[in-house]
């Protein structure tokens, strides 16, 4: 009932955004005598932004047709080197490039698509062979390719590690966490540790990742804990409607993510809307179009599996189960004091809103077993979550730390 009363809204808002459009073209059309009146630009405008928010949003392109290397354009290509009924592992290769380490950046799964990492594989194109875990919108898997949980996702790291270890020279991978998956980046490290795989990562850089969330805790947490367990499975959990190829399958809507994520910073939402129809008004194209782009990718989500949402909220919210040294991996105990040989770097934002401060930290503790010298700690100043991994601090402060360290780890 849920998804399909959101569904009748969306088509409801997708009409109303497409004659808000058509309004906004009239208004400024060169054979409007009223397009270059005051009242004509505000009108316009306004309709402008109202058909930018009510627009409908499928999964956006990375776009990364080159990197510069070396003062050189070098042209850019993406290619899949593995399929999986629930995501696919994406290689970013660079024309006539071959060397360089091989990063696997691995994306959240948490209502937003691996683009929003677009940043993040940018910066780090000119220095390093770039994969990522491109994963699948759940609405869009048929029910008959089963579940997907944690222990899923973790076993999806170690297959995406091992296809990059064993293509070409076969070097091991360094890895990037970035929020979410430091929790299963982390799992996966240890248990490949305990076994001496041979492709366990060189490096495992955690950024913003809620390893341990009873440190310094944020709304986010306070709202995976004020209520019980069972809460969350009768009230944020929707089943696909007949219209989508995962008819059937139980998930936790990327549209309630979405609403929780703007609901958090209401304020700035609101300003950054207003910002955008004044620059509409006053002519500015170029800063209306930043922010449009900002909220193309913003507002573009995903749903997660019920199973896995769930089992996240229970293990690492509300039991802790990681730090608590409870957590199993198909009935296996999960130790962090098996890594021995990984380079550990947390990595935090001064104004993280979503991982407070001291949740990514507290990985390097739990590796008992790991010298100090393989283990880094960088606190951003005046970061906050999306700054870690975007923006200007991602580029100029916080990426040649990790560059340093997978050099220094190599």
């Amino acid at each position: 009932m849920l998804y399909d009363m959101y569904e009748m809204q969306r088509s409801m808002l997708a009409g109303a955004g497409a004659m808000a459009d058509l309004g906004a073209s009239m208004l400024t059309g060169p054979g409007n005598p009223f397009a270059r009146t005051g009242g004509g630009s505000v009108m316009a405008s306004a309709l402008e932004v109202f058909a930018h928010a009510a627009a409908p949003r499928g999964k956006p392109a990375f776009g990364l047709d080159s990197t510069i290397i070396d003062g050189r354009t070098v042209a850019v290509r993406e290619e899949i080197v593995a399929r999986r009924a629930f995501g696919q592992l994406r290689h970013f290769v660079r024309d006539g490039i071959d060397d360089g380490p091989k990063l696997l950046i691995v994306a959240p799964m948490s209502g937003h698509y691996a683009t929003l990492l677009r940043g993040t594989v940018e910066r780090m194109l000119p220095v390093a062979d770039v994969y990522i875990t491109d994963w699948r919108d759940a609405k869009m898997v048929p029910v008959s390719e089963g579940r997907f949980d944690l222990d899923d996702y973790i076993d999806y790291l170690v297959d995406f590690l091992t296809t990059i270890g064993e293509a070409g020279d076969g070097e091991r991978a360094h890895m990037l966490a970035v929020c979410q998956p430091s929790v299963p980046c982390y799992a996966a490290a240890a248990l490949m540790s305990a076994d001496a795989h041979p492709w366990l990562p060189k490096t495992l850089t955690m950024m913003g990742g809620p390893v341990d969330t009873r440190q310094a805790p944020t709304a986010v947490n306070t709202l995976a804990t004020k209520r019980p367990f069972a809460w969350f499975e009768q009230n944020v959990i929707a089943t696909i409607p007949a219209n989508y190829p995962g008819a059937g399958r139980r998930v936790y809507p990327g549209f309630l993510q979405l609403a929780g994520f703007l609901s958090m910073n209401l304020g700035n939402h609101m300003n950054s809307h207003w910002d955008m129809f004044r620059h509409l008004v006053a002519g500015d194209g170029e800063s209306a179009d930043a922010t449009k782009a900002f909220y193309d990718e913003y507002r573009s989500v995903c749903d997660m599996t019920a199973e896995f949402y769930l089992q996240t909220i229970d293990l690492v919210f509300q039991t802790h189960a990681l730090p608590n040294g409870t957590m199993t991996h198909r009935g296996r105990s999960v130790d962090p004091g098996a890594i021995v040989d990984i380079g550990l770097l947390a990595i935090e934002g001064e104004r993280d809103d979503i991982s407070g401060i001291g949740q990514t930290k507290a990985a390097l503790s739990l590796a008992t077993s790991l010298p100090d010298v393989k283990k880094r700690y960088l606190m951003a100043q005046g970061a906050g979550h999306y700054g870690i991994f975007n923006g200007a601090r991602w580029r100029d402060t916080i990426a040649p730390v990790v560059e340093d360290w997978m050099a220094a780890n190599g």
